[in-house]
């Protein structure tokens, strides 16, 4: 730069403020020096300015899911998530580090400026093993303690759930899903307590795999120990699909026998045969308040939780 400023017979001040477009420096003086720089082969050092401004302009993304040939990285959870994340931080000249949390312990992850992490864990354990990079960070989840999260309105979903049964008059559900992750807790917390004002009990199936298998896996496992059930609220649409599936096989028909409901809406649910009725999140929106909200963070703002409003999708099943 300085060589560049000689040349020029300019300070390198006025350089380096002419080749980041800086409006303090004239447009012809701007154009003259970065048509100079190209001439002359000068290349910004972008990790020598980031090391002086302490910054690497980077936010890390880790995804709290182990990806199966079942529940791809493909899925609209986290590729829509991913979308409004990477538009809101490149229009402010970020860039999104993408990783598992198998690769959070890179260096590169640790040198991020914030750290947005799409998922809680069991029992928050993703939570609380990444507080340790004391990175400002924002939580994809559900609230419950001081960290900043965004999330849907889990506990609503469950409740629209609950009386989208009582209204088909359905007496016997089932609710499958794993309550350890803070979301389904939510989800399951509305739908028990809806159910509960109307003196019904639902029946709880644990399953850790949000999977066609796995959801086809729980509804065997209800025929074969002759379980009575006439409603099924899946955690996943995933699961659900694979509870239909199971279902047809087993000779129940839905919505005939089983009215069954999944979580999520994503795409494949309206063109699944039948379509299935599910809760709608919006992850598009999502993703842009969780960019915001560690762009603020790193930026020394104060920032709140925030929850976004579901939809109760209704289809065929």
């Amino acid at each position: 730069m300085a060589d560049l400023a000689e040349v020029a017979g300019v300070s390198k001040i006025t350089v380096s403020r002419a080749l980041s477009d800086s409006p303090l420096v004239n447009r012809e003086t701007r154009e003259r020096l970065q048509s100079l720089a190209q001439e002359l082969g000068y290349k910004l050092n972008v990790s020598a300015r980031n090391l002086r401004l302490r910054r690497s302009h980077t936010v890390a993304v880790i995804v709290e899911m182990k990806p199966s040939h079942d529940r791809t990285m493909l899925d609209p959870y986290p590729l829509v998530l991913l979308g409004g994340i990477s538009q809101e931080l490149t229009a402010h000249g970020y860039s999104v580090l993408l990783t598992t949390r198998q690769g959070a312990t890179a260096a590169a992850v640790q040198a991020a400026d914030g750290l947005i992490l799409l998922g809680q864990g069991s029992r928050q354990d993703a939570v609380r093993r990444f507080d340790k990079l004391g990175l400002p960070m924002v939580v994809w989840g559900a609230p419950g303690d001081e960290h900043v999260v965004v999330g849907s309105d889990n506990r609503l979903g469950g409740t629209v759930v609950a009386q989208h049964f009582i209204d088909l008059g359905r007496r016997n559900p089932v609710f499958v899903g794993n309550p350890n992750h803070p979301e389904i807790f939510e989800r399951l917390t509305g739908f028990v307590d809806a159910l509960a004002a109307h003196g019904i009990k639902p029946l709880l199936i644990r399953r850790d795999e949000f999977t066609l298998a796995s959801g086809m896996d729980a509804m065997h496992s209800l025929v074969d120990r002759g379980v009575p059930f006439d409603a099924v609220f899946a955690c996943s649409d995933l699961l659900a699909m694979g509870a239909i599936r199971a279902l047809n096989t087993l000779g129940r028909s839905v919505p005939g026998d089983v009215s069954v409901v999944g979580y999520d809406d994503m795409p494949l649910a309206a063109s699944f045969l039948p379509p299935l009725t599910s809760v709608r999140q919006d992850w598009q929106e999502g993703g842009t308040l969780l960019a915001r909200k560690v762009l603020a963070m790193i930026n020394d703002q104060p920032e709140q939780s925030e929850t976004l409003p579901v939809e109760l999708v209704v289809r065929e099943t």
